[in-house]
């Protein structure tokens, strides 16, 4: 995904390119002509219209379009498996162990639970991520934290989650977290969150905690830096 970013942050900075001469926009066509067609013999799946995909999130069509194209560079076959994506997002965490978190991650974009990511899956939750209301995307980490998506958070999901998160960021992170820090935050946050003491955390409940108290929605917003 690292060239899905790089490709999109390009967006606000690339130039127009000079004009050519007729003969350098006729090579231009037969190259692009080429790579479409090439591209159609080795592409397992093509994505939605991008008129569709424009409407269905907050990107433009030519930030969709850029979006791809990064996107098929790290994934030609047109969908990311598990495997692929943990290995893709290990690069940016090189001092920790990103595979657990990477996993849990990787189900969140799985919406449809086929052991694979489509395009449109990975460019709907990024819309979410970066540019959704805050309402969408703290129902999107809820469903982040719903590990066996039952619908509900239970405390063990939280636990779960965020050690994930500790070990990613590694040895190097400063200062230096005890063994048992995670738990002692999801101590605290699952009290709050967890209003009428049953064990669980609704959706509702989630979202009426985060919204209502700083510290919570500070530390979530922590986590999403790292999505």
């Amino acid at each position: 995904m690292g060239a899905v970013m790089g490709t999109f942050s390009s967006l606000q900075t690339k130039q127009r390119r000079p004009s050519k001469d007729i003969a350098w926009w006729y090579y231009q066509y037969q190259r692009d002509k080429i790579e479409d067609e090439l591209e159609m013999t080795i592409v397992c799946h093509r994505p939605e219209g991008l008129e569709q995909l424009e409407a269905q999130t907050n990107f433009t069509k030519r930030e969709l379009q850029v979006l791809y194209r990064g996107f098929k560079n790290e994934c030609p076959s047109g969908v990311v498996n598990e495997e692929t994506f943990k290995q893709i997002y290990a690069q940016f965490f090189p001092h920790g162990d990103a595979s657990t978190y990477a996993h849990y991650l990787f189900n969140a974009f799985d919406t449809t639970q086929t052991g694979s990511v489509k395009f449109e899956d990975f460019v709907t939750a990024l819309s979410i991520l970066l540019r959704g209301t805050v309402h969408e995307k703290l129902r999107w980490t809820f469903n982040l934290y719903d590990i066996n998506k039952d619908g509900y958070i239970n405390k063990e999901e939280m636990i779960d989650i965020v050690k994930a998160i500790y070990d990613m960021m590694g040895k190097y992170t400063y200062p230096v977290l005890k063994e048992d820090t995670p738990r002692q935050h999801v101590d605290v946050f699952f009290q709050k969150m967890d209003k009428n003491k049953d064990g669980i955390v609704t959706l509702d409940e989630f979202l009426e905690s985060c919204q209502e108290d700083d510290n919570i929605m500070r530390s979530l917003q922590l986590f999403q830096n790292v999505m």
